[in-house]
């Protein structure tokens, strides 16, 4: 693949040196998956689970880590299969679902998850009223067990839509104490106690990790992109990568920009060709 700057190569380099202590985070939706209209039709990109599993034989661990409830990314990535796959190479695989809220591992295989949020029924109780006043009664509302997702995609006009429930859902959110995280076409709101950022900084201190590389596409994604460039600050080597976006400030904090999860695929693979050849030379 094309490196847009010397810099980006250079950070490439360095986490290609450390690829062994390295844990890879991704994003599902954009990253992984490709945008669909239809959230619950998202399913894996065709090449993942191959690249995935290639990757993982060179990398300390794998995360996915998502917006989406773990055990729905789960079951659209087919990660149980995959995850005994990299066991065999003793390789971890963990979701980090609902911004990290909360966790599967391919060893436990199951779910650990909290109670929702407080403030969170109330809100859904008021949430049709609100989209009748906003002229968005025809929103796809996708509940999450701990967050709510509001999606304007399959509306006439998306973005207006969007736009006109943006500041009514925010003080809504606000009075049951919650928040809001705005995406592409998506509202999702749901308890501020967890981001992306602290999934990163917890895979970290587990793997005791060397290296990070984290791709992801939306808002939801600038958390961990921050907490990169904090472990880059600390002399981490660090890979924070855009995955093809309507959104400027995910691009501004990465690293590297590529065109959606395709792009994402071919960096991964050139992760594990580079690494290998690395691992020969030394």
């Amino acid at each position: 693949m094309e490196f847009t700057s010397a810099q980006a190569r250079s950070r490439f380099d360095a986490v290609v040196a450390v690829a062994a202590s390295t844990v890879v985070g991704l994003d599902f939706d954009g990253t992984l998956a490709p945008i669909v209209d239809d959230p619950e039709a998202a399913r894996i990109h065709a090449d993942a689970s191959d690249v995935l599993a290639d990757v993982s034989q060179v990398v300390r661990a794998i995360a996915i880590v998502t917006g989406r409830p773990a055990r729905q990314a789960v079951d659209m990535g087919a990660l149980d299969e995959l995850g005994r796959a990299m066991a065999e190479h003793g390789t971890s695989l963990s979701v980090f679902g609902q911004y990290g809220n909360e966790r599967w591992s391919a060893g436990e295989r199951r779910v650990v998850s909290p109670r929702p949020p407080r403030g969170l029924a109330s809100f859904e109780r008021e949430l049709p009223a609100v989209l009748r006043s906003a002229g968005a009664a025809d929103a796809f509302v996708e509940e999450k067990g701990l967050a709510v997702g509001i999606h304007t995609r399959r509306m006439p006009d998306p973005a207006g839509a969007f736009e006109r429930l943006l500041e009514p859902l925010r003080q809504l959110a606000e009075r049951h104490g919650l928040t809001i995280e705005p995406g592409r076409h998506v509202i999702e709101v749901r308890s501020g106690d967890t981001t992306k950022g602290d999934a990163v900084r917890v895979l970290v201190e587990e793997h005791q990790a060397g290296g990070f590389v984290f791709a992801g596409d939306d808002l939801g994604d600038v958390e961990a992109f921050e907490a990169l460039h904090e472990l880059r600050r600390d002399g981490m080597p660090t890979l924070a990568v855009c995955s093809a976006t309507e959104q400027a400030e995910v691009a501004r904090l990465a690293d590297l920009v590529v065109p959606g999860p395709d792009g994402v695929m071919e960096l991964l693979r050139e992760l594990a060709v580079a690494a290998r050849a690395s691992q020969r030379t030394h």
